[in-house]
């Protein structure tokens, strides 16, 4: 929500503001609550990053793990200063994470091993050239929202072949978290208007950073779970401290 304010980043260039007053809180970060509230995503990444290389997973998933943090950082920048750079490196980010979705879900049964990868790398390589000139707007959305739709289909192809109930509420967990978080996006892009006469501003924006951040967790557990289970790790979820899930296996002594 712009407020008509230049602090210390100069005049908002970013084509999408949310509903936050800018400079509310310091003079350097324009939508505070937007940007702190990705903390919990970089925090998350990191424990499922040292779950994946202490049980030496399959690389894939340590770059997934990465990728979520990258996202979430590119995120806070782009939400401190308001600026077009930063936007792309929020919007760019997103494809790349969502390519590498891609690959994990449809690798395994993929015959032309180097083919997928080559071109899923070529192509966020192309997009990001071409997103750093031409300001998509609405296209990006779309072109998000196709890229997001094609891996439900293997998503629910997974649960549907899962046995394991630990397994299958963290795919419930990943349902929840999604359609809490577009609920309080939705409601802060639509009716901002309205929630800017209210006493205390709810922060919807803030709030599906909160719960894409446990979206992104449990999607990569899950995926690590199914994973494991199809090379044969044995896997199971167990939780952290009784409260956080993740996923331990045991190898076959040959691997």
């Amino acid at each position: 929500m712009a407020d008509g304010i230049s602090s210390f980043w100069g005049p908002v260039t970013s084509t999408i503001e949310c509903c936050e007053k800018n400079y509310a809180y310091s003079s350097y970060i324009a939508e505070f609550y937007n940007t702190i509230s990705n903390i919990p995503t970089v925090l998350l990444a990191l424990i499922g990053l040292v779950n994946a290389l202490r049980q030496r997973f399959e690389k894939r998933f340590s770059i997934l793990h990465v990728s979520n943090m990258i996202l979430a950082i590119g995120s806070m920048l782009y939400h401190a200063t308001l600026q077009r750079v930063q936007q792309q490196s929020d919007e760019t980010p997103m494809v790349w994470e969502m390519l590498l979705y891609m690959y994990i879900l449809y690798s395994p049964d993929w015959h032309y091993r180097s083919t997928m990868p080559t071109f899923l790398f070529l192509y966020g390589a192309a997009f990001a050239v071409v997103h750093s000139v031409i300001r998509f707007g609405i296209g990006f959305k779309v072109h998000y929202v196709i890229l997001c739709l094609l891996c439900i289909p293997r998503m629910y192809k997974y649960y549907i072949h899962i046995e394991d109930a630990s397994a299958k509420r963290l795919a419930k967990w990943y349902v929840a978290t999604l359609s809490l978080g577009s609920l309080c996006w939705f409601c802060d892009r639509v009716f901002c208007k309205q929630i800017s006469s209210w006493p205390i501003n709810p922060q919807g924006h803030a709030l599906w950073h909160f719960f894409m951040g446990f979206n992104c967790y449990f999607a990569n557990t899950f995926l690590m779970f199914c994973r494991a289970q199809q090379r044969g790790w044995a896997p199971k979820v167990v939780y952290f401290m009784g409260i956080l899930p993740y996923v331990k296996i045991e190898k076959p002594k040959t691997q």
